[in-house]
């Protein structure tokens, strides 16, 4: 990248410091694989007591999503699991499903499966007025309370909870963001036998190299976590010595360890040498999107127009309806505290920003920053 370029991404970066639209972060560019440009600035929270540094760890919550993703692409890959088996199959607390139709709970029209979880839609939700969301936050509310008495609600055990909550809409009738991606972590706990985030820790973290990424943070690594200590609307607990693992938005990590994962699957599945994934599968698990029906509700999301989603990922379809500079067929997601990544596999390029900011998602200056970056040539 340019001098010009690189003085302007950091001008934009520390304008929004100065805004106060974050206390600090940082961010990365990758091209071909390799590390083009990093900067650093500010703190890890508003308190201004710690600086942001390289090694600082970002919870990452829904960037939690595409790893759990990756999790179900490594069963299918080995034939664990079949995209349309039930839910139920794996975790009896879904069988003889309820759904809310006009104000009255009825049975589900068909099984609730693999597919619609991991294209969110399942008719799982996070939260509102409807009986799903009730229902929702009141299991968020057992796991958090499970937690507080000392004997912590496992990762199985919550999700079987889940599946009695009445659904807000038929399985595959329409798009929610919601708990999906959480259910399939219990899944993959399921077929594998092994707890979720070990199973992460074998098949993902350690042959990447990501040192850092976990659901349980080693006690000797706390001062590296960033300083917001509040807990949020989801109930994912910020101590990182819990039961429930949450495949939606628990792992925290550094963004070394997440350039490392979008790397892998920029590259086709592939880190150097170490494998996690066939190539064919991570076309399929960066390309698939919504149906027509399902699409409707996603267009709802303004900041994503011109995008569709798909294994717990938004990928852009028309690049011509965004609000900001598109390349067709990228991909990535973010998280609730403002951690982003996109992959651009047409240019070989990923963008990272990773800050704790509250209710962030994909923010303005994140945006800011990709028009400064995808307006020059690589």
């Amino acid at each position: 990248m340019k001098k010009e370029t690189l003085d302007i991404i950091k001008q934009v970066f520390h304008e929004g410091i100065a805004a106060n639209e974050l206390p600090g972060g940082n961010m990365m560019v990758l091209h071909k694989g390799q590390e083009v440009f990093y900067y650093e600035e500010g703190f890890t929270d508003e308190k201004e007591d710690k600086e942001v540094k390289r090694d600082t760890i970002f919870r990452l919550y829904s960037m939690s999503k595409p790893v759990t993703a990756a999790a179900v692409m490594i069963l299918m890959e080995r034939g664990l699991v079949d995209l349309f088996d039930p839910v139920h199959k794996f975790l009896p607390g879904f069988k003889n499903q309820k759904v809310e139709v006009d104000g009255q709970v009825v049975p589900v029209n068909r099984d609730m499966n693999l597919y619609d979880l991991l294209s969110m839609s399942s008719g799982l939700v996070y939260g509102g007025d409807s009986l799903a969301g009730k229902g929702t936050q009141d299991i968020i509310q057992k796991i958090d309370a499970s937690t507080k008495a000392g004997s912590p609600i496992g990762t199985v055990e919550a999700m079987d909870l889940l599946g009695q909550v009445p659904l807000l809409f038929q399985p595959g009738e329409s798009w929610e963001y919601g708990a999906s991606a959480d259910v399939l972590g219990a899944v993959v706990e399921v077929v594998s036998g092994k707890k979720f985030g070990l199973f992460l820790e074998d098949e993902i973290f350690k042959p990447l190299g990501m040192k850092d990424m976990t659901f349980q943070l080693e006690p000797h690594k706390k001062s590296r976590l960033t300083g917001i200590d509040t807990r949020n609307n989801l109930g994912i607990f910020t101590d990182y010595e819990i039961g429930f693992e949450s495949g939606g938005a628990g792992l925290v990590g550094t963004i070394d360890d997440y350039a490392k994962f979008a790397t892998m699957l920029l590259s086709g599945g592939c880190l150097g040498e170490t494998r996690i994934l066939k190539e064919k599968t991570i076309k399929y698990m960066t390309g698939q999107t919504l149906s027509d029906k399902q699409q409707k509700k996603f267009d709802n999301w303004q900041t994503l127009a011109g995008h569709s989603y798909g294994n717990l990922m938004r990928l852009v379809v028309n690049p011509n309806r965004g609000g900001y500079l598109l390349r067709k067929g990228e991909y990535g997601w973010d998280g609730w505290l403002g951690c982003y990544f996109a992959n651009f596999p047409d240019e070989e390029l990923t963008i990272l920003v990773m800050m704790q900011k509250l209710d962030a998602g994909t923010t303005s200056l994140t945006r800011r920053l990709r028009n400064v970056i995808l307006a020059r040539e690589f």
